[in-house]
């Protein structure tokens, strides 16, 4: 054997050992993949291939060569379809049934006519050893249907080619452009090395295709292992993770960003690809609060203001096992319907839907609340009603009625500051607690308020309705002690100098302090 000899079949026995190890990994851990079976079927001919091309050099006479080549062509014809069943199970696209056997037709049939060629000679016109080489290689000369399975070689390989540069055109997502850059990549090899080999211009004559195999699966080798080609497919990712409403964040064990999705770039917009490989709480370091919520793992809704408006997001951890690692997957969900839905519950449960003010249950709950907080300093309640407003309804109907008291109810919160509490307290009869107020801003603020409804004028159905009101005012200075009580007292120190103002003929403020012995229990 010579050295040039030597060296090709050693070549060619690498080619097949990495074409055994890739079949046998793919077997292990991709088998269940898109695209993995015709994969590890690729994988396993080309080894079979290759061996049996290593074979054909080692050998020494024609016989021996013949029966090697007639070894290569029980496996080789099907190789080209499994590769573009390889690749459209990566992008996502299925053949149907009847296209299968389209696809292995040609195969079957370059079987047969090569195991028949001594009969016919359509697949090889003359088979003879190569007087020019320095060690024993076969020449053929090639019949017509030779070139039927190459253009069928070559088919399959464009087709497969096409459909990943269709499926590059799609993704951004530079993990997954390497992959296909890759694949793509291996599948020219092959077609390269036999252009050379149809052309004469292969060294002394070798087929270069086995060869060119060592090159096209290191070149998937290396997707496979530095990409992990076939763990998440592009078709997978772009129609289902990418085009996810829900925002979703995949983190490794120690926390490290190593994926999102396109929704998250709305709700983080600080993401981006120089984000992946880091700690996710480093990235979103000056929003602490969800930084908090993703070291705690603790699922709430988040409030988040986006476009001059406010998001709400429900956020989830789950853990997915992935090849013995633990990683974790945060989804954001967007829940503003929902929140908006909720607050708009609980603004109807504490607002009178006819004033727009607080009604009387939540009214008490919140100045018991305020009450509770204003110990060292003064709080004061008003009551007061519309006088005579049974003669409003009776003259102008109810009608009127619900104007006058949605108008009073206008006027007031106009008067008053934010911090100051407007409820109705039943009827034509309001109430007002003013937190940090002594009785003499009380008041005041109760005369102002009295004013102003007098002075309006309340146009309905061509008429103008003009009301008077009339005011009760306690105050107390906030102590220790049981403060239900103390706001209690309030309102019913306020109701009675209300009493007292109507009863001195209306339109007036009275208060509490004053009324002394002229209060009839």
């Amino acid at each position: 054997m010579t050295n040039e000899a030597f060296v090709y079949i050693v070549v060619v026995f690498i080619a097949g050992i990495l074409s055994s190890l890739l079949c046998l990994y793919a077997y292990f851990r991709l088998k269940d993949v898109p695209g993995g079976k015709p994969y590890i079927f690729v994988t396993l001919l080309s080894a079979m291939f290759t061996f049996s091309y290593a074979f054909e050099l080692s050998s020494t006479s024609l016989k021996k060569m013949l029966l090697w080549l007639s070894v290569e062509y029980l496996v080789l014809p099907f190789i080209p379809a499994c590769i573009l069943l390889m690749c459209l199970g990566y992008v996502g696209k299925k053949l149907k049934q009847w296209m299968y056997y389209f696809l292995f037709l040609p195969p079957i049939l370059t079987i047969f006519m090569h195991g028949t060629n001594e009969l016919h000679h359509l697949y090889y016109t003359s088979i003879k050893l190569n007087s020019d080489s320095p060690f024993p290689i076969l020449k053929l000369e090639y019949g017509p249907w030779f070139y039927v399975h190459s253009i069928y070689f070559f088919l399959c390989f464009m087709l497969s080619v096409i459909f990943l540069l269709l499926e590059l055109r799609k993704t951004t997502i530079f993990r997954f452009r390497m992959q296909i850059i890759l694949m793509v990549s291996g599948i020219i090899v092959p077609i390269i090395a036999n252009y050379f080999y149809l052309n004469d211009l292969s060294p002394y004559g070798v087929d270069l295709g086995p060869v060119s195999m060592s090159i096209s699966f290191f070149l998937h080798g290396a997707a496979l292992l530095s990409y992990q080609m076939f763990d998440v497919t592009p078709v997978a990712r772009e129609t289902v993770f990418e085009n996810m409403k829900e925002g979703v964040i995949v983190l490794n064990q120690n926390g490290i960003l190593i994926d999102y999705n396109s929704a998250m770039s709305d709700i983080i917009p600080i993401l981006n690809s120089q984000s992946i490989g880091k700690s996710l709480v480093d990235v979103i370091g000056k929003e602490p609060q969800l930084a908090e919520i993703i070291v705690l793992e603790k699922e709430c809704d988040y409030r988040l203001p986006l476009r001059d408006k406010n998001t709400y997001y429900h956020i989830r951890f789950s853990d997915v096992k992935v090849k013995n690692k633990i990683m974790k997957i945060i989804t954001f969900i967007d829940v503003t319907e929902r929140v908006d839905l909720q607050e708009k519950l609980q603004y109807l449960a504490r607002i009178d839907g006819l004033t727009q003010v607080f009604n009387r249950h939540f009214f008490k709950e919140e100045c018991e609340r305020i009450v509770e907080s204003q110990k060292g300093r003064y709080v004061s309640i008003i009551m007061f009603d519309i006088d005579h407003f049974k003669q409003v309804n009776d003259t102008f109907g109810h009608e009127a009625g619900d104007l006058v008291l949605a108008q009073v109810a206008s006027i007031v919160k106009k008067c008053v500051s934010s911090r100051d509490m407007v409820g109705r307290y039943g009827g034509e009869e309001f109430i007002l607690c003013m937190p940090d107020t002594s009785l003499k801003v009380a008041k005041e603020m109760a005369d102002f308020i009295r004013m102003n409804i007098y002075q309006t004028d309340i146009p309905y159905m061509e008429k103008e309705i003009r009301v008077t009101s009339s005011f009760g005012v306690s105050s107390v200075l906030i102590s220790d002690g049981d403060h239900s009580q103390t706001l209690q007292t309030l309102m019913r120190e306020a109701d009675q100098a209300l009493y007292v103002a109507k009863r001195n003929g209306r339109n007036c403020v009275e208060l509490f302090e004053n009324i002394g012995s002229e209060f009839i229990h």
